[in-house]
């Protein structure tokens, strides 16, 4: 299953998130257009590789990507779940919050394979908390999902809920009794990064608190 879009309307202008898919973009091509030997320098140097852990690469790590796949994928989840979330959080704190949920994916994959000296990059475990942030204030919300059974091909919607457990319990599982590591040349998915992720998003969701003009608008939606 892939989303496409989702129901839930935002009331603001995502600009926080725009900002985030343009970073991650021009960096991505500044990595492109590098040669290889200095492509893996670049990367080993600003990705975060546990076995010389430094915090500020929690944070270069996260605007770095493996390939075209990686980045444009990575963007279009930010893309359709990120302008909700921020639009109930504000900008400032949809930062604090985009910030935080990557740096709890990082420190849950460094813990789990602390002597890993493979480069973890990526902004999935960041997009993870916006994901998990999306399932709980938005459950009834539908996204739109792109299906492929066998030779056909197909739309519909789904419960933004199911969607979003579905995801989780892949990486949930994929992760159990394999310590995954970047999603970068012989590196596979750092799946428990995305679970890290998906749990801090869910757990600060509600402790940073939403705008006061998201709950007057919910109260008369409802």
């Amino acid at each position: 299953m892939f989303p496409l879009r989702d129901t839930q309307p935002s009331y603001s202008k995502p600009v926080v998130t725009v900002m985030l898919i343009v970073v991650n973009v021009l960096v991505f091509l500044f990595e492109f257009s590098l040669d290889d030997y200095t492509r893996n320098a670049f990367v080993s140097t600003f990705g975060l590789v546990p076995d010389r852990f430094a915090i500020s690469n929690i944070f270069t790590s996260m605007f770095l990507h493996g390939g075209w796949l990686h980045v444009l994928g990575n963007m279009w989840f930010l893309w359709i779940f990120g302008d909700n979330i921020e639009d109930i959080l504000g900008h400032g704190k949809f930062l604090l919050f985009y910030l935080l949920c990557g740096t709890a994916a990082a420190l849950a994959q460094v813990l789990m394979d602390p002597s890993s000296r493979i480069p973890m990059i990526g902004a999935s475990g960041a997009i993870a908390g916006v994901m998990g942030a999306y399932m709980i204030k938005f459950p009834r919300s539908r996204i739109l999902t792109f299906v492929v059974v066998i030779f056909f091909f197909t739309t519909f919607e789904v419960p933004a809920w199911l969607m979003l457990i579905y995801w989780f319990a892949i990486n949930l599982f994929s992760g159990v009794g394999s310590i995954a590591s970047a999603q970068y040349a012989q590196g596979g998915t750092a799946y428990l990064a995305h679970v890290g992720g998906f749990v801090a998003g869910i757990a600060l969701i509600n402790l940073l608190g939403a705008r006061q003009p998201y709950y007057r608008r919910r109260d008369l939606n409802w």
